[in-house]
Order: C-alpha cells, then sequence, then structure tokens
C-alpha cells in the first residue's frame, strides 16, 4: 500500500496503526494538500455485502458530526476491492498510551478530558448516533491538548455478522456497560457508563473490574460492585468521586440522563464549594424486600414461692397466723433453734476456708519466653513450667518467618505471672500457600503484570521470555511458565511469558516478468490467496506474463498468511499499434569502397530509449529494413550514420503509418555527407575499410566493440 494513490487522491505514505477490523495509514490529499488519516477495511471483510453495507452507512452518518472533539470524517470511498474512509488525521497520542504511561492523572487534567468526551457525546447523541466502543484507545489527544472522540459510528457496523466472522467480541469487555454485556439494546447511557470507566482508570490507574476472561468480566459489570476510587487514590475529590459513581450505576434509570446533564456536573465538580459534598449514596431496590429477624422474647416464670413473696398481704398473713399459733410454752424453743443453726454454719464455713487453704490454693508460675523456639522446644519448656498448651495449635504462614515451625506468638507475654496448669496458645510458622497460576493467554504484557501482582508475586520475577510469531495479536501472551493450574511459591518463582508478535510477515515475491501459472504457483507457496488475475497492454512485456502485482510491492513485508493479492499480466501490444517495415536505401561514400552504415531507432517498443538495429559495410546501393512498431502519440524515429557521421534522421508518423501515405526514401545521389553531428566522436570521413564487409558490431563505430550508439 505505501506509495499507492488511493482513489486517484490520497497517496499512502507510512502504516500508522491497526486493528481487527482495519489497517490505518497517514497519507497526503493531493488535491487539498493536507495530511489525512484513511482506514482501509481488513481483506477478510471485503466479501461480506451485509457488513460492507452497514460500514458505507454508518461511516457516512458519523461524517454528519462536526465537532471540535470529533475526528472528522472527510470522504468514504471504494477502488476495486478496497473500502476505505478519510478521516482527520491528529498528531499526538491517544489516552491508552497516556494513561500507562503516567496515570494516576491529576485530578483537573483527568477531568478536563472527561469533560471533552462527554461534550462530543452530546453532539453525538443529539444527532442520533451511539457511540458504542468509548475507551481510552479510541481517544486521541493532539499536540495542542485538544480530546477527539474517534470511530463515531463505525461501532454500529460491528454486528453479530462481525462477530460470527471472527468468532470473537468486537470491543473491549472491560468498557462495557452491563445492559451491552446482557446483548440488550444500549443506548445514550451506556456511552456515559463507558466513559465513568476511562474516568475511573485515568484517576485510579486500574480498571473497575478485572477477570480470567471476557466472560468473567462482563458477569461482574452485572453482578459486582468496584471498589471506591477515594479507596484507590485519596487524592480525588468527593464531587469527582460521585460522578464516577453515578455514571457507572448497574441500572441505567439512575445513570445520569443525558450527557448534557453529565457535562454539566463535570464542569463544576472542582468548584471549592463542592470538593468536600456528601458522598452519592444508591439505596439497593432488594432491601425493601429483606426481612428483618426480631429475636424472640422468653416469658420470665414465677415459681410459687416467688409469687407469694412478691405479696406483703399474704406474707403478713402468715405471720399473723403464726402468732396466733403460738402458746406460751415455745417462747424459748425458737432463739435456741437459731443459735444452733448458726453455730453449724460458722464451723462448716471455717471447714471450707481450710480446705481450700490447704487443699485448693494454685501456686503461680511465670510464662516463659517461647517465641523463636522450635514448636516442639515451647511445648517442653511450658510443660516444664507447669503451663499447658492450648489446642488446635495455631499454624499459619507469618511474613519473615523463614522457617517452618517456628513458634512467632505466644497468647500471654514473657513474665507474665499465671496459676500453674493455666493454658497458653501458641502460634507456629507455616509454609508460604503456594499460589495457583491463571491463565494469562490472550491478555497483554502489561494487563497479564497486572494480574499476577494482584495475586503477590513480586514485579522483578515476572519477566518477558521472549516473542515470537502466532496467530495472536501482537503484544498478546501467548505461552507462560509455569503452566495453567500449576501451584507455585509466589515469593521465589520467575513467571516467564511469551508474547506475541502478531503473525510472521511474508517477504513478497517479484513477480514481474512470470508467466500467470508461475505466479500463481509461487502465490499458492507464500500461503497467499490470487483473488484476481487482469489483463493490460503491453509494449515491452510480453503476452502472458505477468506487467505488476498489487497491493504488496516486490520484496515488501506487510503481506500476512491468507492476504488477497491481484496480478496485471500482459495482453501483448495494444489493439491499435501497428507494425511498419522501414526501407531505407543507402549508397557507399565511394563506389566500390567499403563504407560503414550503423543504423538506430526509437519506437513504441523501446519506449523513448535509442535501441542499435547494427552496422553494415557496403560497397554499393543496398537497402535495409527496419521493422517498428508505432502507437498513437508514439512515433519512431530512425537515424542512419556513414562511416560514423550523422547522414540523416528519419521521423516515421503514426498517422502516416495508418493512412498509408509514409514518404519513401530515396536512393542518395550525393554520396558527400552532411555536416557531421556535433556529438559525434569520430569525425573522420575515411575510416580504414572493414575487414569482414557485410559485418556490423552494433556501435557504429567499426571498433567490433559492440557499444550502443549514442543517438
Amino acid at each position: 500500500m505505501i506509495g499507492h494513490e488511493l482513489g486517484g487522491r490520497y497517496e499512502i505514505i507510512e502504516r500508522i496503526g491497526g486493528g481487527g477490523m482495519a489497517l490505518v495509514y497517514k497519507a497526503h490529499d493531493i488535491l487539498l494538500g493536507r495530511n489525512v488519516a484513511i482506514k482501509v477495511l481488513r481483506q477478510q471483510f471485503v466479501h461480506d455485502e451485509e457488513f460492507i453495507r452497514r460500514f458505507r452507512r454508518e461511516a457516512q452518518s458519523a461524517a454528519s458530526l462536526s465537532h471540535s472533539n470529533v475526528v472528522s470524517i472527510y470522504d468514504v470511498g471504494q477502488e476495486d476491492e478496497i473500502h476505505y474512509i478519510v478521516m482527520e488525521y491528529i498528531e499526538g497520542f491517544n489516552l491508552n498510551e497516556i494513561i500507562k504511561e503516567r496515570a494516576p492523572l491529576q485530578v483537573d487534567e483527568a477531568v478536563r478530558i472527561a469533560a471533552q468526551i462527554c461534550d462530543a457525546l452530546d453532539h453525538a447523541h443529539q444527532n442520533q448516533i451511539i457511540h458504542r466502543d468509548i475507551k481510552p484507545h479510541n481517544i486521541l489527544i493532539g499536540r495542542n491538548g485538544r480530546v477527539k472522540v474517534t470511530d463515531f459510528g463505525i461501532a454500529r457496523a460491528v454486528t453479530s455478522t462481525t462477530i460470527t466472522q471472527t468468532g470473537s467480541v468486537i470491543g473491549s469487555v472491560h468498557y462495557f456497560s452491563p445492559e451491552h454485556a446482557k446483548g440488550v439494546v444500549t443506548g445514550e447511557k451506556s456511552d456515559l457508563y463507558s466513559l465513568g470507566i476511562v474516568l475511573y482508570q485515568m484517576l485510579t490507574a486500574r480498571l473497575p473490574f478485572l477477570g480470567e476472561s471476557p466472560i468473567s468480566v462482563a458477569l461482574k459489570h452485572l453482578q459486582e460492585e468496584f471498589d471506591d476510587p477515594r479507596d484507590v487514590n485519596p487524592l480525588i475529590p468527593q464531587s469527582v468521586e460521585n460522578i464516577i459513581i453515578k455514571s457507572m450505576r448497574k441500572n441505567p434509570q439512575e445513570r445520569y440522563q443525558s450527557a448534557k446533564e453529565m457535562l454539566q456536573d463535570l464542569e463544576t465538580c472542582l468548584l471549592p464549594e463542592r470538593r468536600n459534598e456528601h458522598k452519592l449514596i444508591f439505596s439497593d431496590s432488594d432491601d425493601e424486600y429483606r426481612t428483618q429477624v426480631v429475636p424472640a422474647i422468653k416469658p420470665q416464670r414465677n415459681s410459687p414461692k416467688s409469687s407469694r413473696a412478691s405479696s406483703p398481704y399474704l406474707e403478713d398473713e402468715e405471720e399473723n397466723n403464726n402468732r396466733v399459733d403460738e402458746s406460751p410454752k415455745k417462747k424459748w424453743g425458737r432463739p435456741v433453734l437459731w443459735i444452733s443453726v448458726t453455730l453449724v454454719l460458722l464451723i462448716a464455713m471455717a471447714g471450707v476456708v481450710w480446705y481450700v487453704n490447704h487443699k485448693l490454693v494454685v501456686p503461680n508460675v511465670t510464662v516463659p519466653k517461647v517465641v523463636q523456639l522450635s514448636e516442639a522446644e515451647a511445648v517442653k519448656k511450658l510443660s516444664e513450667s507447669g503451663i499447658e498448651v492450648e489446642n488446635p495449635i495455631i499454624r499459619e504462614y507469618k511474613q519473615g518467618v523463614t522457617q517452618e515451625g517456628i513458634v512467632f506468638n505466644q497468647s500471654k507475654p514473657e513474665g507474665t505471672e499465671i496459676k500453674k496448669g493455666s493454658t497458653i496458645q501458641i502460634s507456629v510458622g507455616a509454609a508460604k500457600p503456594l499460589v495457583t497460576m491463571p491463565s494469562v493467554k490472550g491478555q497483554t504484557f502489561d494487563e497479564a503484570v497486572k494480574t499476577l501482582l494482584a495475586l503477590g508475586i513480586k514485579e522483578d520475577n515476572i519477566k518477558k521470555a521472549s516473542e515470537e510469531f502466532s496467530d495472536q495479536t501482537s503484544g498478546t501472551v501467548i505461552d507462560q511458565t509455569p503452566g495453567v493450574n500449576a501451584e507455585f511459591n509466589a515469593d521465589t518463582e520467575e513467571i516467564l511469558l511469551t508474547v506475541s508478535k502478531g503473525q510472521e510477515p511474508i517477504t513478497m515475491t517479484d513477480l514481474k516478468g512470470l508467466t500467470q501459472k508461475e505466479a500463481e504457483k509461487e502465490i499458492k507457496r507464500l500461503g497467499l490467496v490470487l483473488v484476481s488475475v487482469k489483463e493490460e497492454s503491453s509494449f515491452t512485456v510480453d503476452k502472458g506474463k505477468v506487467i505488476r502485482q498489487w497491493p504488496f510491492d516486490p520484496n515488501s513485508k506487510e503481506a500476512t498468511p491468507g492476504a488477497e493479492v491481484t496480478i496485471f499480466v500482459s495482453s501483448g501490444y495494444p489493439s491499435d499499434a501497428l507494425n511498419y517495415t522501414f526501407n531505407i536505401p543507402m549508397a557507399p561514400l565511394e563506389q566500390g569502397k567499403n563504407t560503414k552504415v550503423s543504423i538506430t531507432y526509437t519506437d513504441a517498443l523501446t519506449e523513448g530509449k535509442t535501441k542499435d538495429w547494427g552496422i553494415k559495410t557496403i560497397q554499393s546501393i543496398q537497402t535495409f529494413s527496419v521493422n517498428l512498431v508505432v502507437a498513437p502519440g508514439v512515433d519512431a524515429v530512425v537515424t542512419v550514420k556513414r562511416n560514423g557521421q550523422l547522414f540523416d534522421r528519419y521521423t516515421v508518423k503514426y498517422s502516416d503509418v495508418r493512412n498509408g501515405t509514409v514518404p519513401p526514401v530515396e536512393v542518395p545521389v550525393d554520396p558527400t555527407p552532411i555536416t557531421p553531428d556535433p556529438g559525434t566522436t569520430n569525425p573522420n570521413p575515411n575510416p580504414n575499410p572493414d575487414p569482414n564487409p557485410g559485418e556490423g558490431d552494433g556501435d557504429g563505430n567499426g571498433d567490433g566493440d559492440g557499444d550502443q550508439g549514442s543517438h
């Protein structure tokens, strides 16, 4: 494609990008004298009529947008099987590159970028155009800081047809809205959800949802909540976090109702009176249906005795009845009874005190230090001190404890006094739990590193083993060591990732001059597909041989396996070309003596280059026949020299040949040559006779060296 003039107007300069759908080239608009970006549809989609129709319609729809934050679309066209879109060329970077290089961004910069994206979306939504693929890769930042949103309308062309052909989900699942993930109709609020994720990523340097596969990420969009941005980056003002929270609500009705509403929030969120506003809280609809469990209240049971005691009337009545029953002879019995009972109780209490003091008092012991001892040594030392080890013993991994079985904590500190026979809890170091290796195949190298860092793997232990050609997208992981589901020590294991360099480019053969069958065989050998053979007339290439090839130039490395190639085969002379034999009678300078005659010519076959007809040595008048080919606009010129001096120059016009009116050449009468050609290198009119009359060496000088004449 490089150097190709697309549509007779756009000269391709260099390739500047590309993805699964199309390749993007920088080109020069010859008509308007400006640089443009041209997106060319990949070859595998050019035979899908439905896709091409949608592609063109949506591109034309996007061309209706005119906004300072939208990449302008200038033209849509087709040349043979090339479908292309001509767009505004932006000098700068895309937002994804900026995030990778220096995220988290400053709050004011991130808000400014988001506001310009939102302004572009507002303009598009007012024109009934939904982007459906808002992500940092589609946001361009010019060198002047101006934000440009690209690929408007193209997302609509990527339908189920494309998914069927490519076998993958188009767009980035990390920026899907929940309704997009469910496959239902998406609208303006889906774009705002994606913009919320972009703002989240700019401010936190990470995505809200990550997973081992696109499906797991899509499910998280539907089911899980993301970490609050301020928990990741405390420098984010509450007003900005509120914008992210609202734009990323799973229920579209709880998001901003329009891009204009979100834009107004972005334009005012950094005002001093708003920076510390209250956190925006949404109540989940399920809360009102949750069942509150009320603990049961047990009724208090009163014994008959307590019931009676609670009533003073019954107590007084009983006392009065006792008084009635008393007789004078029992007055002394009651005091004696009470004194006896009291003495018995005192004696019993004294016995209990004596027993406790002499039998049940447990001596105190001092807790020894068992930290840094092995488990067996710690148990033995505590046992010798009269202290039991509480079961079960805690065994867990402890950062900094390099040896298994070493006690790193005891529940009671060294020196504490406790009763003999008491228990103490000890914690013993265990081996660090092994990590199960997840699959990072299909992720970019940076994404894979983030996934592994989240597992506690040290960044220095994650290395790019090599880069290899493969069928996978360039930059994605195609192999990993350890393998998927392997268990390993995250502290010591070295992780090796093999990254794809994309499909190995094919060095294109120069097919020019090959026959059609030879070219077909060579294209098949390279793993390419011959899709078209076109005929062109040619004066210089024999009929049936290749004149040129497209779209891959000879020795270029742009072709990939399965790419399509067109060849142009010569059909011979043009139908309006004419063959003509031009007869030139020549006489020697002097009758009977050798005269060397050299003839050169140009015609349609020589393409303006002088061709040597030959050299003849004559002693008498002879006629030389020169076969010429003339065509419209291409006349023939025949130049004759005698003994190295210019004799005459004849022009054979195409119109004369066609009409049969070419004037004949008369036999020269005067043997004296005309004035020598100023450019001649041999002014001698009488060279030595040729020892081989009738033969020529082709240079007109008679020296036999075979050099071509200068005319």
